[in-house]
């Protein structure tokens, strides 16, 4: 009988043991679930707040711009000042020459139609150096009016001005609207574009870099072909006495035949007076620019001028008059060719040879003086060979022999009429 109630006890303490697990097995599932319930609301707020950064973010792209004040900050060397943009830029030159035979020791830059005949005041074994080269410029763009259309234009200066070029000097000052163009820069007859590059910041003979005064129009029949028209004030210093009533007339058509060749066609005229006497000036030129290979590049320009002596560099007087006020013009063909080899990024060299030839007129030569037969040139030609080595990108160092001559139109006293130009120039240049 005792066995019964221990059995049922026993039953009892089982069925409030399994009861107790069973509740705390119903707890932590409560508990899990809670956790559980936690996490996916945890995961719904973060999915609501992704979704609303993406809808901003759409919302912002496809908002208009809203509109900045200009910024003066400069970058570099530009700045922007209201809605106008500015650049400035140049660069500081040094050059040097050894000069074995050559011309004045005033000025170091070439100067083959002057250099002295053998034996008559040449001056020899000179080292001459300068910084007059050294630029500063300035680029600015400004919008006009409506559209896309700008006002631009440059200022440039150096100090190459003077007998001596010492002296402060206008290069390019110009202002240009849509396909016009007023002020000074590049002469639209004689450009250069088409000459083998030089250390001589002159360049040499058969080449010109003559800069004028004008007023030119550029009109564009082809993403290839142009046609530009400018008068043009020539400004010939070497005529005495010499009046001009009307500007020079100039035109220039350029075509580029694939992207390796292009081509430019020129012509000039020009009124030339000395008192009231008068003679029609003209001149045609051609240049080509030709990429052989990529990195080799052949450039050649020809010139033949009647009476002028403007345009073209270390020409001979274009008009000179008799003790009767007569008229004489001279007349002349020039010729510039050379091949540049860019060998890599930092070195290039340059192979270049120029040649002018004047007709000897006599009428013309009879009007000179015999001073001035002597220092009237039949010829002159010069040949050239530089590199140029850039061992960081703002730095240039040059180096270039040169040899040339020139033959007068009538000997000196003791019989030369040749003059020997035999230099070797150097350049560093810094470029900002």
């Amino acid at each position: 009988m005792m066995i019964k109630p221990l059995v049922i006890a026993v039953g009892l303490t089982m069925s409030v043991m399994a009861n107790a697990q069973s509740s705390q097995e119903v707890e932590q599932l409560r508990q899990e679930v809670q956790q559980l319930k936690a996490l996916v609301h945890q995961y719904a707020q973060q999915n609501q707040t992704v979704q609303a950064n993406l809808n901003q973010l759409a919302n912002t792209a496809v908002q208009p711009p809203v509109a900045q004040k200009a910024s003066t900050e400069k970058r570099g060397l530009g700045m922007t000042l209201g809605n106008a943009e500015f650049n400035l830029y140049g660069n500081v030159r040094m050059d040097g020459s050894y000069q074995a035979e050559g011309g004045s020791s005033a000025r170091m830059y070439n100067q083959i139609n002057t250099v002295p005949l053998e034996g008559v005041g040449e001056r020899s074994d000179e080292f001459k150096s300068t910084l007059s080269a050294t630029r500063l410029g300035m680029d600015f763009k400004a919008p006009v009016g409506a559209g896309d259309k700008a006002l631009s234009g440059k200022i440039e200066v150096d100090f190459l001005g003077g007998d001596k070029f010492d002296n402060l000097r206008i290069r390019h000052a110009y202002m240009s609207y849509a396909n016009w163009l007023i002020g000074q820069t590049w002469s639209n007859f004689a450009v250069p574009d088409y000459l083998p590059e030089t250390v001589d910041a002159l360049a040499y003979a058969g080449g010109s870099i003559k800069r004028t005064p004008q007023v030119r129009y550029t009109s564009t029949f082809s993403p290839a072909t142009n046609l530009v028209l400018a008068v043009e004030d020539p400004k010939d210093a070497t005529i005495t006495g010499i009046k001009q009533r009307l500007p020079a007339l100039t035109a220039r058509l350029n075509h580029k035949f694939a992207d390796n060749l292009s081509v430019s066609a020129r012509a000039m005229g020009n009124e030339k007076r000395v008192k009231e006497d008068e003679e029609m000036a003209w001149g045609v030129g051609l240049g080509a620019k030709y990429e052989v290979v990529p990195g080799t590049t052949l450039k050649a320009d020809y010139y033949h001028v009647k009476g002028d002596s403007s345009f073209v560099t270390y020409a001979n007087k274009g008009v000179v008059a008799d003790i009767t006020d007569n008229l004489y013009q001279s007349e002349f063909d020039s010729i510039s060719v050379g091949i540049t080899q860019q060998f890599n990024d930092k070195l290039r060299g340059t192979l270049g040879y120029g040649y002018m030839s004047f007709d000897q007129d006599a009428g013309y030569i009879d009007a000179l003086s015999a001073d001035d037969k002597t220092k009237t040139n039949k010829d002159l030609w010069q040949a050239w060979a530089n590199v140029f080595y850039s061992p960081i990108k703002p730095v240039s160092l040059g180096l270039e022999y040169v040899y040339g001559e020139r033959t007068a139109l009538e000997a000196a006293t003791n019989g030369s009429n040749k003059g020997e130009d035999n230099r070797i120039n150097m350049v560093a240049i810094y470029n900002f």
